[in-house]
């Protein structure tokens, strides 16, 4: 197992807890393990913002996950006004006028704008059901597409699909994969999942994980045991 001062910025681990002093003692107890947050909806009416400030001063990388949907003029807005949290990233969803706006709102800010592509907890029959006469991986790929054409900075996607995405974009496009599990792990809500190892060697820039770490009885130790897995891959 790693030692204690290991970390891995590949390695996002989700906050997705009940309030800032829950998230605040998780990023505490996991010390120099984790370099890597991210902060989702949960936390945004609870100053989910500012947190992301906070961990920034702390020298960890932030990744705010708030999926913005709305239209041009609105979305465009709102990023710009996210670009003040000094955060890594921000996640909008993947229509072509919505990932435009994010990218004239960041301006030369530095903020990287991934595009979520399809949710990791749908499959084809869900997608059926909502309306989609076309199976996940065609409508990632679809979504790909035009989040490049978009100039977004890259995508959220399953595991699965990272190999077939990373060979059809840029080089230094990022690939974000939630839907990781450790070997044998519980899936949750999650139908598309990977290994950290495996998501990584598949394509993927960087993997998010949030509740094998979070409500792990020692989330340090699983924290490390995913170091561990993914190694150096």
């Amino acid at each position: 197992m790693p030692n204690m001062s290991v970390s891995d910025p590949r390695l996002y681990v989700a906050l997705d807890l009940p309030d800032i002093e829950s998230a605040r003692a998780m990023v505490a107890m996991l010390g120099d393990a984790v370099v890597s947050y991210k902060v989702g909806l949960q936390l945004l009416p609870l100053g989910g913002t500012e947190f992301g400030r906070e961990l920034k001063r702390a020298g960890k990388n932030v990744f705010l996950d708030f999926k913005l949907h709305d239209i041009g003029a609105t979305v465009e807005k709102a990023t710009r006004s996210i670009t003040e949290a000094g955060a890594d990233l921000l996640t909008v969803h993947a229509t072509p006028d919505v990932m435009a706006a994010a990218v004239r709102g960041r301006r030369d800010s530095g903020l990287k704008i991934m595009a979520v592509t399809v949710l990791t907890s749908l499959d084809d029959n869900a997608l059926l059901e909502m309306g989609y006469f076309t199976n996940v991986e065609e409508l990632v790929i679809h979504r790909v597409r035009q989040a490049v054409d978009a100039g977004v900075d890259g995508v959220i996607s399953s595991p699965l699909e990272a190999e077939k995405i990373r060979t059809m974009v840029p080089r230094d496009f990022l690939i974000i994969t939630p839907g990781v599990r450790m070997p044998g792990g519980d899936k949750g809500d999650q139908t598309r999942i990977a290994t950290p190892k495996d998501a990584l060697k598949n394509g993927a820039s960087h993997i998010v994980v949030g509740r094998p770490i979070t409500q792990a009885s020692d989330p340090c130790k699983a924290a490390l045991e995913i170091l561990a897995n993914i190694g150096n891959s």
